[in-house]
């Protein structure tokens, strides 16, 4: 049988890119995921977060995409985390899959019958919860992979532009990086989502005190 864990990492932040993973498992059990480290990654220090990745690389296959800034700035992001479910599922051929909730509970079986119309033919069970990544270690391992590659892509981007905080708009240093910037007159950085009026408001600093 094959399982597949699916969540994302960034989802809410003014920085880098969304990215969506998907954790493939086709032998291992949920004791030998979470013996590997498989959890909520939000849960684990970086440190762990890394030795998790490759501890999980020899028990399943990941499927990562990152959904860009620009993407994001000119589309929906709701329908762009779907395409990218889609295209892991696609690629997965999976028998089961899980998934970290995507909106409401109350839209769930809307969404869950919207993504297996657009898979098929391929014909899998579905179960969408929230929290999935603490409940369900396939998912956390997904999460894992997300987190991971979301992390090295902003730590790339700081080695350039210096300290950027998490990227969350209520984080304090990315709030001033971002009223830094603004004060010098430049474009944005690729890496900002600029189409978010979250950018607007801390550019003037009606957020910052």
């Amino acid at each position: 049988m094959r399982v597949l864990g699916i969540d994302e990492a960034g989802r809410g932040c003014v920085f880098g890119p969304l990215v969506v993973a998907g954790f493939l498992v086709e032998h291992a059990d949920d004791d030998t995921l979470r013996a590997a480290g498989a959890a909520d990654s939000k849960a684990l220090t970086a440190k762990r977060r890394d030795l998790a990745r490759a501890a999980l690389g020899a028990l399943g296959t990941a499927l990562v995409r990152a959904i860009e800034p620009d993407a994001i700035d000119a589309g929906n992001l709701n329908a762009l985390e779907e395409a990218a479910i889609v295209s892991i599922v696609r690629e997965a051929r999976p028998d089961v899959i899980f998934v970290d909730a995507l909106g409401h509970p109350s839209t769930t079986a809307r969404t869950i019958e919207r993504l297996a119309a657009e898979v098929a033919p391929i014909r899998a069970q579905w179960t969408m919860e929230p929290k999935a990544d603490a409940t369900y270690p396939v998912v956390g391992a997904a999460s894992i992979f997300a987190k991971t590659t979301r992390d090295a892509r902003l730590d790339a981007e700081r080695a350039r532009f210096g300290e950027l905080g998490s990227g969350y708009p209520s984080d304090p240093e990315t709030k001033a990086w971002i009223a830094a910037w603004a004060r010098t007159g430049k474009p944005w950085p690729p890496f900002v989502r600029t189409r978010w009026a979250t950018i607007g408001a801390l550019a003037q600093g009606s957020l910052l005190g």
